[in-house]
């Protein structure tokens, strides 16, 4: 048998698949219980690249030594002290359907390359097309991330409102949104040729929400510099803080001028599964265009970002090229040729992998992930403004948390950044910080449903340790 033979055995790879599931199964054990001390064993870049480098050097060798040691030198989003950036450990069932797609590899731009996560896309569109509350007109496809679905809506925006797509123009086009939104919507824009003027940045009020009050002042200034608006775009919820803008008043503002709205909701659009927190985007059911994470709160690996339209004909216009060795009728409207709707053409069997979640545990899982870490974060807020010392940024709206340490007679935004640098380098815990009006906030996003308020009040005990052992120097 030859080399090339031999890394096709179906015997190598049994033995090699159940030596990766039992490491896998043991960090899992290890992060939960927190026998696994270090939440991200840190290292500098330069120092993680000779690491690596040295690996490399060695060349071939046992492909068990190389997975123990990319677990060791990861980021360990399933430990409960991981608080840090916004994405999900995603629950195990995902990494065996991630091997499933990994190795049948079937691409689906064209049906005959996916028979099967074509379907399983339409039926997951459907279901959060019910769940916003559009009607049986709406259809939707999965996409890698929120900033290529970002960037497809506003293309799709531009191809409702104007014949850019084939005939160019000289006209200033613009899009209207709030100072808070993430930044790809600023760098989609961008890319699309609108430049810095054509980004309409909205102020936000003491919640970060978008003030549509100003909406009418803006708009009308951009007007009068000879701008066209053709979008508006509403948070939901906003990164930096977790606030949910007033998507019903944009809504109706959009209408009002006839515009594009559409909801950037790839974080917080997450809440449509609870009837808890689902009133939180009330009006999203008004947008012309929705995006959706599955791998933030929907606990779906990365990358795996639904793009829904209420009106299905808006999901074609967009990327409207020949391809005939695709398919033979471009103008047709094939829900089940997904490259005439999207970037990519070869695409990942992300379908699969968010599929398996509802076969091995229902619908029900997602709506109880979600109200469990918006809980969690109303409790942390607690927590915070029990001690003295401290104080909230604002009060949380989604998972999301900002706060920050406040002794006096000491410069805040050197302190809490030094808190935040020593905290990553021990490894206790991850979080991250963020700055609100040039004041710098510790910033914890609420991932892992095995967090507790121990975990909570731990975190608050370090950052007071570490506090004062800087604040005494």
């Amino acid at each position: 048998m030859t080399n090339l033979q031999q890394a096709f055995s179906p015997d190598s790879f049994r033995q090699n698949a159940h030596t990766l599931v039992d490491l896998l199964a043991d960090y899992l054990e290890s992060a939960q219980n927190q026998t696994l001390e270090s939440v991200i064993p840190y290292q500098e870049p330069d120092d993680s690249l000779a690491y690596w480098q040295a690996d490399y050097e060695q060349g071939a060798g046992s492909i068990e030594g190389f997975f123990k040691k990319t677990i060791e030198k990861s980021m360990h989003l399933h430990h409960p002290r991981y608080m840090g950036h916004q994405v999900t450990p995603p629950l195990p069932i995902t990494a065996i359907a991630s091997m499933l797609s990994g190795l049948l590899n079937n691409g689906m731009a064209v049906y005959e390359m996916g028979l099967v996560s074509n379907p399983l896309e339409r039926i997951l569109s459907e279901l959060l097309a019910k769940k916003i509350g559009f009607n049986n007109n709406a259809s939707g496809i999965l996409t890698s991330g929120g900033t290529l679905a970002n960037l497809t809506a506003l293309l799709a925006a531009r191809a409702a409102k104007t014949d850019v797509w084939e005939d160019g123009t000289n006209e200033k086009l613009a899009v209207m949104v709030s100072e808070e939104a993430h930044y790809c919507i600023d760098r989609a824009a961008r890319i699309m040729g609108m430049g810095s003027e054509g980004i309409i940045k909205i102020p936000t009020n003491e919640k970060r929400q978008i003030r549509t009050d100003l909406l009418e002042k803006y708009y009308n200034k951009a007007t009068e510099k000879g701008f066209r608006v053709i979008c508006i775009v509403g948070s939901a919820c906003s990164t930096s803080t977790g606030s949910y803008d007033n998507l019903a008043e944009i809504g109706n503002f959009a209408q009002k001028h006839n515009l594009w709205f559409h909801a950037d909701g790839a974080h917080g659009g997450a809440v449509i599964f609870s009837e808890k927190y689902k009133h939180k985007v009330i009006g999203i059911e008004q947008a012309d265009s929705v995006v959706i994470d599955w791998h933030k709160m929907l606990m779906t690996p990365a990358l795996a970002t639904a793009l829904i339209f209420k009106r299905d004909e808006n999901s074609f216009q967009t990327f409207q090229q020949k391809a005939q060795y695709l398919w033979s009728n471009q103008e047709s409207k094939d829900w089940f040729n997904s490259g005439k709707r999207t970037f990519e053409c070869t695409k990942l069997m992300m379908s699969v992998k968010i599929y398996s979640i509802l076969k091995a545990h229902g619908e029900q899982i997602f709506s109880e992930n979600v109200e469990y870490l918006h809980d969690l974060a109303e409790k942390f807020a607690v927590l915070v403004k029990a001690r003295l010392n401290f104080e909230l940024a604002i009060e949380p709206e989604s998972n999301i948390v900002c706060f920050r340490l406040t002794p006096s007679d000491t410069n805040l935004n050197e302190l809490n950044s030094a808190i935040r640098k020593q905290l990553l380098q021990e490894g206790k815990f991850y979080i991250v910080q963020t700055t609100l009006k040039e004041n710098v906030y510790l910033r914890v996003s609420l991932m892992n449903p095995l967090t507790t308020e121990t975990d909570l009040n731990a975190l608050l005990d370090e950052i007071e340790r570490i506090g004062n052992q800087i604040f005494g120097e």
